[in-house]
């Protein structure tokens, strides 16, 4: 392999900000990598112990009141429309956005559903009274998960 394609593949490195590249040329192979020998840090997270009969009674018990809950019958269903963590204020300093017995109009927001680090705003697709807030403050929640049941008025 020629040295001055060497000496691109290297500059190219360190404008780029890659750690590693390795390029293969006929029966010829080089592998520049930046920083040397060096391990990568490491990062250490310290997760406190949980209690797991506390936990699986938590998750039974969500399980049941997902599965047993059909609230269609008290007024429609509003659904988380993707997988995250569910916030009902915009900060925890500051109140809900909707509490139970609300009068709620079509584009008030709901709730934030945070997914890779975005706060996704949930607003109202219907009016109505809201009926049923099902799901806690920092909860996860799944696609389709029922999250409001609102009564149309």
């Amino acid at each position: 392999m020629d040295i001055r394609k060497v000496k691109k593949l290297i500059e190219l490195l360190e404008e780029s900000g890659i750690a590693e590249i390795e390029i293969h040329e006929g029966e010829e192979s080089v592998r520049i990598s930046r920083g040397g020998s060096a391990p990568l840090p490491q990062t250490m997270v310290n997760v406190p112990p949980v209690d797991a009969s506390s936990s699986l009674k938590t998750q039974l018990s969500t399980n049941e009141n997902s599965s047993s809950g059909d609230y269609s019958n008290e007024g429609e269903v509003i659904t988380a429309p993707m997988v995250g963590i569910f916030y009902s204020s915009p900060s925890p300093d500051q109140p809900p956005f909707v509490n139970k017995g609300q009068n709620i109009k079509i584009g008030d927001v709901l709730c934030i559903i945070e997914a890779m680090k975005i706060m996704n705003q949930i607003e109202a697709d219907i009016d109505g009274k809201l009926v049923r807030i099902l799901v806690e403050n920092g909860d996860p929640v799944e696609y389709g998960q029922p999250l409001f049941v609102i009564a149309q008025s």
